[in-house]
């Protein structure tokens, strides 16, 4: 899908203004003049950025993955943002001119994009790196509450993600993505009423995709979305008690960050649940697996804690 989504727009953006682009459109431009200086057919134009692209992202899958999953990931998702960028601006540049000769700059375009493009770098190696991290062995004992030998530290760690939720902060992104791309292209006027709620729902969902809950010495964090923001935390000695509970999205009022009669519940799949009373304010409960050893932990740091 990563493959083939960028590839589409970039055969799309030509293709879809070719009306009001010249038969030849401006491809290159001089570094001294800042002119246009080189030209491809529509189709050329089209065509030849995607090829690219699939070749950028086959090597970044083939090569780079194998190596380090934050470089693939950061690879791949600058390469898409800077090819689609750059596509968007020559589109841009040659749109309603009569000759590729008259097609206007592109510096403005290409360094927005460049600078875009290694900020998404940055934050999709970030996301790898945060998502891809080995968990520390998990304790034996069981819940209520398990034996910390002395001067040991123990960690339990969990993370649940929801495909639907993730496939849907897509769908949304995508749409405010592709209209932006087209005002960016002079397609339209920008379409704010469209792109901010799309683009607002598409980040609200995506934070409420996947979580990653971790019980330590410093108590309870749980952090929402692909790179771990925001954050929730509880200190092990506010938290009165936790324990495991079997809950459903009908039971919680549906799915994502709910609030209800049986406090907040973070709801990404129905199941075994991390349920954790405080000892000030409501009840917090996180859809993880293994929640029950997780909760005999939690209880024993927040009593040794306390």
């Amino acid at each position: 899908m990563w493959v083939a989504g960028p590839s589409a727009v970039l055969v799309a953006l030509p293709w879809v203004a070719s009306g009001r682009l010249p038969d030849r459109l401006a491809t290159h431009w001089s570094g001294d003049s800042g002119g246009p200086d080189g030209s491809m057919p529509l189709w050329a134009a089209a065509v030849l950025p995607a090829l690219v692209w699939v070749a950028l992202a086959l090597l970044a899958l083939g090569l780079v993955r194998p190596r380090g999953s934050a470089a693939a990931h950061a690879t791949l998702a600058a390469g898409a943002v800077f090819l689609v960028g750059a596509q968007a601006g020559v589109v841009r540049a040659n749109l309603d001119r009569t000759d590729w000769h008259r097609a206007g700059s592109v510096n403005l375009a290409v360094a927005v994009t460049a600078t875009v493009a290694a900020a998404v770098a940055g934050l999709a190696a970030r996301a790898a790196t945060r998502n891809g991290s080995t968990p520390a062995a998990r304790p034996a004992g069981g819940a209520p509450g398990m034996e910390i030998p002395a001067g040991e530290t123990l960690v339990w760690l969990s993370r649940t993600a929801n495909p639907w939720l993730l496939a849907l902060a897509a769908l949304t992104g995508a749409g405010a993505l592709a209209a932006a791309l087209a005002a960016v292209a002079g397609l339209v006027a920008p379409p704010w009423a469209l792109m901010a709620p799309l683009a607002f729902a598409s980040l609200a969902v995506l934070a409420c995709s996947s979580v990653r809950v971790r019980v330590s010495d410093r108590g309870l964090e749980v952090a929402f979305g692909p790179l771990g923001l925001p954050v929730r935390r509880w200190r092990a000695e506010d938290i009165e008690s936790a324990y495991a509970e079997h809950r459903t999205p009908a039971q919680v009022g549906g799915w994502g960050y709910r609030l209800g009669g049986k406090g907040t519940t973070v709801m990404l799949r129905a199941g075994e649940c991390l349920v954790v009373h405080p000892r000030r304010g409501a009840d917090f409960a996180v859809s993880v697996g293994d929640a029950e050893r997780g909760a005999a932990l939690l209880n024993s740091l927040a009593a040794r804690a306390r």
